[in-house]
């Protein structure tokens, strides 16, 4: 699991996953999430503008997982 630092309280989904370099489009996060491919707190997402806040882990089937940690 690698450690995604924002500087906000919270975080939208498709904003956190450009952030950490995971997807280049908002597009490519729409299919991600219509495949189920996106799993937040071990559950699928169906939000593409959910949001995500310290502690929260997101899995991207195949890439790995991410855990959203507040960067001081």
């Amino acid at each position: 699991m690698k450690d995604i630092g924002i500087k906000t309280e919270k975080i939208q989904l498709d904003q956190f996953l450009k952030w950490a370099d995971l997807v280049e489009s908002g597009g490519q996060v729409a299919m991600l999430i219509a495949d189920g491919d996106i799993l937040v707190n071990n559950k699928i997402c169906n939000a593409k503008r959910k949001k995500l806040y310290p502690g929260d882990v997101v899995t991207l089937k195949g890439n790995g997982t991410y855990r959203v940690v507040e960067e001081i």
